[in-house]
């Protein structure tokens, strides 16, 4: 069996694109994942939501392996990017669809 460290580093080197959230992107479990999968959903951007909800191991995995303390938290090309508030203010100031163009990752016209 695989530790927590190893799934979760596959997880972010093998996806462009991973948000480890409370629920999945169809049935976010709270208000902060719901918010990055609003965010996401609106540029178009192809991504994996990870459940931490279904996995102990995954959930206090995850907060190891950023060293940061909360959840929802958005993967970008394997660089930790942030959690809710920062992805919504990168959001608003366009550095978020910025970020995405510069790793080379497909946006919608229209956001």
């Amino acid at each position: 069996m695989a530790d927590a460290n190893q799934i979760i580093d596959n997880e972010v080197k093998s996806n462009d694109v991973v948000l480890f959230m409370k629920g999945t992107p169809q049935f976010p479990m709270c208000g902060f994942s719901g918010q990055v999968v609003q965010i996401l959903n609106y540029l178009g951007v192809p991504y994996k939501g990870i459940n931490v909800l279904e996995d102990e191991t995954i959930r206090q995995g995850i907060k190891d392996y950023s060293n940061w303390p909360t959840i929802p938290q958005l993967y970008v090309k394997g660089e930790f990017i942030g959690g809710c508030d920062i992805t919504r203010e990168m959001f608003q100031a366009g550095e978020l669809q910025q970020l995405f163009a510069d790793k080379g990752i497909q946006v919608q016209q229209n956001a």
